[in-house]
Parts: C-alpha cells; sequence; structure tokens
C-alpha cells in the first residue's frame, strides 16, 4: 500500500469520523490517527470499529495520533451530539467533523420507494446535516476548523439505476457550499470529498445490479482512465490534507479523488 514519508500532519487536530467501520471511514480514520490526530470513529456497526481499532493499534506508527470507537447513528441528533461531547471531554477540543456514513440502493425512479428515498436520505444528507450543525459550536470553541462531507462522483454525474443515492450526493455537495458559505468568516471551512469507484461494502448492491463484483472489476480499465478502483487509503489522503492546516484557503469545493474517471465527462 502506498504511503508518503512524512507522518504528523495532524498533529493537535481532534477528530469525529463516522461511517468508520469499514471501507473509506476506515481509510481515514486509521489514516487521520497515523499522521497524529486524536480520531473518534464512529459506526452503527461495532464489529466493524472493532477491526479498525485492531488494525489501527497493529500499524503503531511512531505519531502521537490515537483512537477511541462509539456506536452511533448519524441520523440520530442526540447520537451525534454525542459524539461532538465526547471528543471535546476526551481531548478538550473538536478541530475536525468528517461525515463519511454512508448508504447506497440500486434502482431507477420507479423501482425507488419513498421509503428507500427517505432511508438514504436521513444517512446521507441528514447524516452530514446534523453533523455539520452539532460540530460547528465545538468548532467555533476552538478557533475554527475543518468539516468533510463524503459526497462522490454521483455529486456530478448520474448513473443508470441509481437514482436516490445519486441525488443524496448532489445534495451533499449543496449542503458543503452552503455551509462553507455561512462559516468562513469564523474560520470554519467545509469541503466535499468526492471518490470515484472504490470496492467498499456500500457497493454491493450495485454490484449485484450489474452481474456482480467479478464482472465490475474486470470491466474497471474500459470506463476508469487510471485502469483501476481506488483505495480507501488514496481517499484518506485527501481528507488528510483537507484536515490539516495545509488546506486553510481551501474552502466549499468538491476535492474528486477518481483514478480520471470523471475528466471525459
Amino acid at each position: 500500500m502506498w504511503s508518503p514519508a512524512d507522518v504528523g500532519r495532524l498533529d493537535g487536530k481532534v477528530a469525529v469520523v463516522t461511517g468508520a467501520g469499514s471501507g473509506i471511514g476506515r481509510g481515514i480514520a486509521s489514516v487521520f490517527a497515523a499522521e497524529g490526530a486524536q480520531v473518534l470513529a464512529a459506526d452503527r456497526d461495532a464489529q466493524g470499529l472493532e477491526e479498525t481499532l485492531r488494525r489501527v493499534r497493529a500499524a503503531a506508527t511512531t505519531a502521537s495520533g490515537s483512537l477511541q470507537t462509539a456506536v452511533a447513528d448519524v441520523s440520530n441528533e442526540a447520537q451525534v451530539q454525542d459524539l461532538v461531547d465526547r471528543a471535546e471531554s476526551t481531548w478538550g477540543k473538536l478541530t475536525t467533523w468528517c461525515s463519511n456514513a454512508g448508504i447506497s440502493m440500486a434502482g431507477t425512479l420507479e423501482e425507488t420507494s419513498v421509503d428507500d428515498l427517505e432511508r438514504i436520505f436521513a444517512v446521507n444528507v441528514r447524516g452530514p446535516f446534523l453533523g455539520a450543525r452539532c460540530a460547528i459550536p465545538a468548532l467555533r470553541r476552538a478557533g475554527g476548523g475543518s468539516i468533510i462531507n463524503t459526497g462522490s462522483v454521483n455529486s456530478f454525474l448520474a448513473e443508470h439505476a441509481l437514482c436516490a443515492y445519486t441525488t443524496s450526493k448532489g445534495a451533499v455537495l449543496m449542503l458543503t457550499k452552503s455551509i462553507a458559505l455561512d462559516y468562513a468568516a469564523e474560520g470554519i471551512r467545509c469541503n466535499c470529498l468526492c471518490p470515484g469507484f472504490v470496492d467498499t461494502p456500500i457497493n454491493v448492491p450495485h454490484y449485484n445490479r450489474l452481474g456482480g463484483i467479478d464482472k465490475v472489476r474486470a470491466s474497471l480499465p474500459e470506463w476508469i482512465p487510471a485502469g483501476r478502483g481506488g483505495e480507501p487509503e488514496e481517499m484518506a489522503y485527501m481528507a488528510v490534507f483537507l484536515a490539516s492546516d495545509e488546506s486553510r484557503y481551501v474552502n466549499g469545493t468538491a476535492m474528486v479523488v477518481d483514478g480520471g474517471l470523471s475528466a471525459g465527462a
């Protein structure tokens, strides 16, 4: 696995990362800790969080970062506020909020029920909304900070039979821009991390729709210029940049990490 040489880019940062029990969220939480941040990794999946914690401990870098876990539902305001409160009470501040938790369901408009749409929006849109809403007072107390919302290339590009998911990711991008406009003067930044294809559990319903993961993997060189899917850690290092002071003048934008997928769109 590729990794940059320098360590400690997030020394002094305190971050909450949601959806950290697998996939991109696990990658972000792990790399944040390796880069020196104090991380509260949250997910509904307790077993997934245990595996994230195990991997961080096994990595055992020389950085000063650490990771704790919390089981939480990002669509529940009280549980989201508890994450903010725990981070502040444990480490004295909160500097970084990373809304990564998300779900996907395959289906065209007619195949998507209202219940399915509401479930996707509860996690993919209400989650980042509540995350930012609860985190902003803490970020203000810390003198500013960074909010990172995980969008998608589907924040820009629609895709067959992903109606509800693509709609939700378009909303995440506009939410990000709105937050950036309203809070930039307070030193609170909000940016949208937009991954391309990454082989993670969230994609399983769509894999099945397309004929299975083996068929999807075999087709990657046909539609991704890089010829392969991305790795969670490759998304995580963009999140490190957005969480760090290196990006202090980056606000309200979408950072696309897709191996060139959207370049020809």
